[in-house]
């Protein structure tokens, strides 16, 4: 049975599209593209991180006071070996006195991706002695990580879990982002992509900051 122009159009419409398929679901470039058009969605400012309103709880998923361990006088309640991209060891209660930014992530995330050129914005324009970045690599090998973070020029600190991880930070779905407060509580939790780049969530940073007593 004989070809037709039509028929052979119609293989040639459906092979273009499979390869699409392939690069968009299977390949780095597929990741990279799907992650810059979750960005163009940020930019929208559909999906700002909103600060909670106060004395009201927060909508995000937050750790009820039975659940969360009591603070300890040190910092963090939370014991959890980090491991730097260079190979150094950090110990999370290091970090105490500060408000955390803890961001779980990986490359092979698109969400994750997207949502970390406003991370990086907010990591420049916060007080460093006030606010401790954690962007928690969960990919298979640091070198993925390392390799990422120097293709798209991001200065925020980069870490991988050196040991378990405390069960109040476990969850199903990344990026999930934590925001712990100084005196170790978990104050916020976040779990989707959201742009980091607002006014009023530096503020409620801030507010965070200063309202704690240490």
């Amino acid at each position: 049975m004989s070809t037709t122009p039509a028929n052979k159009k119609s293989w040639i419409t459906y092979g273009v599209f499979a390869v699409l398929i392939l690069v968009l679901f299977f390949t780095e470039l597929g990741t990279t593209l799907r992650g810059g058009i979750q960005q163009v969605f940020l930019k929208t400012g559909l999906k700002d991180a909103r600060a909670p309103e106060p004395d009201v709880p927060t909508t995000a998923v937050t750790v009820s006071p039975a659940e969360q361990p009591a603070p300890a006088a040190s910092g963090p309640p939370y014991h959890l070996t980090l491991s730097s991209l260079d190979g150094k060891t950090v110990a999370f209660n290091s970090l105490a006195g500060k408000v955390i930014f803890l961001n779980q992530w990986a490359t092979w995330c698109p969400p994750c991706r997207a949502e970390m050129p406003s991370i990086e914005k907010l990591y420049q324009s916060v007080d460093k002695n006030k606010v401790a970045f954690v962007m928690l690599s969960l990919d298979d090998s640091p070198e993925k990580a390392r390799k990422y973070i120097e293709q798209n020029k991001f200065t925020f600190p980069v870490y991988v879990p050196a040991g378990p991880m405390p069960s109040d930070f476990a969850t199903e779905a990344i990026p999930t982002t934590l925001i712990l407060a100084p005196d170790g509580r978990i104050a916020q939790r976040m779990e989707g992509m959201f742009n980091y780049d607002t006014a009023e969530f530096r503020q409620y940073l801030d507010s965070l900051a200063r309202s704690t007593k240490r």
